[in-house]
């Protein structure tokens, strides 16, 4: 039998009715107005790397368009955990955005058996920002002038030549390069990228895995050496290394990637305004000349299509890290 809806059930679904469609207006004249006090961008890494420098080129055109700052703060540590956390944890209204990537929204939660915060629960969306490779490096006065070399030292000595991380990609591509060429290395983490390289420039670490925009200054400056990258092809800020993949090891490829997401609950008004604003800046100048002195490229997207797109990465990255043989920490 069907009973009734009690009367004050029914002035209770209006009443909440009522007061959606009051709230609906209300958002989208927020989001007409936003931002009307400055946005802090957290970036899960240390200054100097390659989503910090992303994150100042894209804050320097937001501003321009909205006439509002834009607070860079770095929270490195914990594989990008500790900012992921409190972007999580932050007031959904806009004003707090992570500049995050395939570490904390797709690696993470294969690589540790707990981690604070949930990578899809907890974040609305934005979109996606960008895209690149890495780049094998060495010192400069290492005795490693190719890949070769370090494959031909690694199988003699298993163990004693060691690798440097400050991030998933980081740490992920120096695990399935021993995987794939079948090495044994130790593995020496860091809490971001920079911290490492510098450790690099002073011979506490063999070699390292690290985003272009924290290596290739150092290359051309003549402190590291390139003995690789991990992209598909060559990047053209590096035309004279070889793949790692022509370089001795067949089938080897990394990249990672950057996007934008604002706290769980972040009203879609908002959201999209933060998306044209974030599209506009790709576009910029400053923006523009990261991704070539990077060889990486803009990865502009609807906050649908990141949902979507980090799905799918999710499910990949947990294949790469289970075929690279790392246990969860």
């Amino acid at each position: 039998m069907k009973f009734p809806t009690p009367p004050r059930l029914h002035r209770r679904h209006a009443l909440l009715g009522a007061v959606a469609l009051m709230m609906a207006p209300l958002a989208w004249a927020q989001s007409a107005t936003f931002p009307t006090k400055p946005i802090t961008f957290v970036v899960p890494f240390a200054a100097g790397s390659a989503t910090d420098t992303l994150a100042r080129a894209l804050a320097q055109s937001v501003t321009e368009q909205t006439g509002q700052p834009v607070v860079i703060d770095n929270k490195a540590g914990a594989s990008g955990m500790i900012a992921a956390q409190q972007v999580a944890r932050a007031p959904a209204d806009g004003y707090t955005v992570i500049i995050a990537t395939n570490t904390t929204h797709a690696a993470n939660e294969h690589l540790f058996k707990r981690i604070a915060y949930d990578p899809v629960k907890d974040f609305a969306p934005i979109t996606g920002l960008g895209k690149g490779g890495m780049v094998m490096v060495v010192k400069s006065d290492s005795p490693y002038q190719t890949v070769a070399d370090v494959l031909a030292a690694a199988r003699q000595a298993p163990g004693k030549l060691s690798f440097a991380s400050g991030s998933a990609s980081s740490r992920v591509a120096g695990e399935l390069f021993q995987q794939m060429a079948n090495l044994k290395l130790l593995h020496v983490p860091y809490r971001s990228n920079p911290m490492g390289v510098s450790d690099l420039l002073g011979g506490q670490v063999t070699m390292m895995f690290t985003d272009t925009s924290t290596g290739v200054p150092q290359v051309t400056a003549g402190n590291l050496r390139a003995l690789g990258v991990t992209t598909a092809v060559r990047m053209t800020a590096l035309p004279s290394v070889p793949t790692i993949a022509e370089a001795g090891v067949p089938g080897y490829e990394m990249e990672y990637w950057f996007a934008a997401y604002a706290p769980g609950g972040t009203p879609a008004p908002v959201v999209q305004r933060l998306n044209g604003l974030l599209h506009n800046a790709l576009k910029s100048p400053g923006v523009q000349q990261f991704f070539t002195a990077t060889s990486g490229e803009p990865f502009p997207t609807t906050p649908e299509g990141l949902a979507k797109f980090q799905a799918e990465e999710a499910a990949k990255w947990g294949r790469v890290v289970k075929a690279a043989g790392i246990e969860p920490e």
